[in-house]
């Protein structure tokens, strides 16, 4: 069985990637997600601190201003470093 985060197949909006990580919409929850490359869940304080900080300026131009934080529970793939940037409320927030 392969990982679909390994995988790195482009199904939704790409923003950003590079050697290090891929920035993409999550296709479950439809916000700027960044992926480790490393099939690994736990980066180093320094390689996580670099992801933050690709998702920040992602998230900084997608949400034009608004607030947001970065969700780095990873709940439906646990053994694959990835986090969300997501606005207050989401989990309040209805997608459609």
């Amino acid at each position: 069985m392969g990982c679909d985060l390994c995988d790195a197949v482009v199904v939704s909006k790409r923003y950003f990637e590079n050697e290090l990580c891929w920035i993409a919409d999550c296709t479950i929850c439809v916000v700027p997600m960044v992926v480790w490359r490393e099939h690994n869940h736990l980066p180093s304080d320094e390689v996580k601190k670099q992801l933050h900080e690709f998702l920040a300026q992602v998230a900084d131009a997608e949400f034009s201003g608004e607030e947001w934080y970065i969700d780095d529970n990873m709940r439906n793939i646990p053994d694959h470093y990835h986090a969300h940037a997501r606005p207050p409320g989401f989990w309040r927030r209805v997608i459609t």
